[in-house]
């Protein structure tokens, strides 16, 4: 039996679950990213430099424009779903793992099937640790930088100049 031919089969057993966590996985991954760079763009204004020296008030008022509630509701949106992708990211080895267990209890009762049993188990393990590795990488690379960057943004944001402050005391009185 190829073993493409079995990953194949395998595809609609146990891995299924695995796949479909990966799909899951992805969308997560797809919008914790929007929401990380939404907040990041909303933290990071640009302004032209030459218009800035025209109108020095212009990049004052922009900056003062961000909205704190706004904000808060960004990083926290963007924070939840950076765990839940987190989570399910670290449930791809166990999901292997589990795979491989499932596919070789059945070699107890026949050992007959112990090459197709052992294969099935194989496969599992091997699409928990691929889609492990992916989603390890895209955090790598896409996503918990952005996220600490966004963290510090919005610390030093709720702790901006004391006028600002004194703003907020008001506002909430």
């Amino acid at each position: 039996m190829s073993v493409l031919r079995v990953i194949a089969e395998n595809l609609l057993g146990f891995d299924l679950v695995i796949l479909i966590a990966a799909v899951a996985n992805g969308a997560v991954c797809y919008a914790a990213r929007r929401e990380a760079l939404r907040l990041y763009n909303t933290m990071h204004q640009s302004k032209y430099v030459p218009s800035w020296r025209s109108s020095p008030g212009g990049l004052a008022e922009s900056v003062l424009a961000v909205d704190e509630e706004a904000v808060i509701t960004m990083r926290d949106r963007s924070e939840r779903l950076y765990s839940i992708f987190i989570n399910i990211t670290g449930v791809f080895p166990l999901l292997g793992i589990l795979g491989t267990v499932v596919s070789l209890l059945p070699m107890v009762a026949n050992l007959a099937d112990m090459q197709q049993n052992f294969f099935a188990a194989l496969t599992s393990t091997f699409w928990g640790l691929v889609f492990a590795i992916v989603f390890k990488l895209l955090d790598g690379f896409l996503l918990s930088s952005v996220i600490e960057d966004n963290d510090k943004s919005v610390t030093l944001f709720l702790a901006r100049t004391p006028e600002r402050e004194a703003e907020r005391e008001v506002s909430v009185r």
